[in-house]
Order: C-alpha cells, then sequence, then structure tokens
C-alpha cells in the first residue's frame, strides 16, 4: 500500500526523513521513545541503538533533538490541516465546516494507515505533552523567520477563514483560532495531571473525555463570535 507523505518546510530537516526507509525509522522510533519517555530524556544516542543505527546517521537527517521535536508537531499540525480538508469536502455551509474543523480539534487520535511510519495517536500525546518546548524558547523569533511555525499558522488561518466568514465582524479570529488550538491541548494535559484545572472529568472513558472537550471548545467559539 503506497504511503502519502506532507511536503514540509525544507528547513525542518537536513534530509527529508519520508524520502528513506532509515528517515521513516527514524521518525517511528523517536515518537514512540519521546512518548515514553519524554523529551527530555530522549537522545540521538538512545534512538540510535533503538533502530540498530548510529547517531551520525541521525544527525544527516536532523540537526538537534529540538529540531526533530519542531518536525513531529509540524508533521501534526499538517496532518491535522489534512483531515480538516478531509472532513469539509462535502460540506455546503461554512457553519458546518467550522463546526467539522472544532470536531477534527479535539476528537481522539486514531492510527491512520495513509502514514505508516507515524502513530498519530502517541504523537498526539508528545504535542499535549511537549509543544510548549517548540516556541517558549530564546531563538523563537529566529526559528519564526525560518518558517518552522508554518502548519500551525495554516492551520490558523484556514479556520480563521471560516470565522471570518461566518461573523465579519468579529476582530480577534486569529487569536480565538490560536487559543483553541492550545486549549484542545491544554485541557487534556490539566485534566490528566492538574485536574483542578480543567472540568473534563478524568472518571469518564476517554471517547466521553474528547466528547466533553469538544462540547467546551465549540461553546467557546459559538458564544465568543455570537452565534
Amino acid at each position: 500500500m503506497s504511503q502519502l507523505t506532507f511536503k514540509l518546510n525544507e528547513k525542518l530537516f537536513l534530509r527529508d526523513p519520508q524520502s528513506t526507509e532509515l528517515g521513516q525509522n527514524i521518525i517511528k522510533m523517536s515518537i514512540a521513545m519521546i512518548d515514553k519517555m519524554g523529551f527530555e530524556h530522549f537522545t540521538f544516542k538512545k534512538l540510535a541503538t533503538q533502530i540498530n543505527s548510529t547517531e551520525p546517521s541521525i544527525y544527516r537527517y536532523f540537526e538537534n533533538k529540538h529540531r526533530l521535536l519542531h518536525y513531529l508537531t509540524a508533521w501534526y499540525w499538517s496532518w491535522l490541516d489534512y483531515r480538516l480538508d478531509m472532513a469539509t469536502h462535502n460540506l455546503g455551509s461554512t457553519e458546518e465546516k467550522l463546526r467539522a474543523a472544532i470536531r477534527v480539534i479535539t476528537e481522539q487520535k486514531r492510527f491512520d494507515p495513509s502514514f505508516g511510519h507515524v502513530d498519530e495517536e502517541a504523537l498526539h500525546r508528545i504535542v499535549i505533552n511537549e509543544l510548549e518546548k517548540t516556541y517558549l524558547t530564546k531563538w523563537v523569533d529566529e526559528d519564526n523567520q525560518a518558517g518552522l511555525f508554518s502548519g500551525f499558522k495554516a492551520l490558523t488561518r484556514k479556520i480563521s477563514d471560516y470565522i471570518q466568514e461566518i461573523a465579519p465582524e468579529y476582530p480577534f479570529p486569529n487569536s480565538l483560532v490560536s487559543t483553541i488550538l492550545l486549549a484542545a491541548n491544554e485541557q487534556m494535559f490539566f485534566m490528566e495531571h492538574l485536574p483542578a484545572l480543567s472540568s473534563i472529568d478524568r472518571k469518564l472513558p476517554r471517547p466521553e473525555q474528547y466528547a466533553q472537550l469538544q462540547k467546551f471548545i465549540e461553546t467557546i467559539v459559538f458564544k465568543t463570535i455570537g452565534k
């Protein structure tokens, strides 16, 4: 079965990992390892051992592990963008598209067989736990100028366009969309680790927790834009 790929910013990598078997193994195993041990304890040395390769081989693909984390989060935003296109393809009204976008953002993530080297469920956990490490840095401006956040921006802009079409008088569409994209991840983190900061019921089965998350984000969006 052929695998789909995304065209990501070339500054995210030294060599496109989607283009080789080793590169795909690097992505697959790095997701598994970061999900299990956390970004702080993850190293290219440990990764090389797990894939029966060498550190220099990994450095041919990524400058450092921080750039790898950027790549993983950029891939995640591109995947959500792809999922959004699939979810809205046959929808008529813009309000339906906005509701579909919220559903894509907040739904429980499952493995997508179109991308065999990526465990999207594990990658989503990484985004929940590690995303802030990509932009709360001293060099965020340089990373931004290099276009490393272009996937997040593109998804924000696409959903913002829906809001502008539905409520052209609303003055803060980009702020609202970037807020809900981050909040969808933060609320799941808070529910799991700092439950006093979230009203999502951690005692419920996981699907019901994501249903609560969807309702929460929908309420924020539609009440804010007055619809």
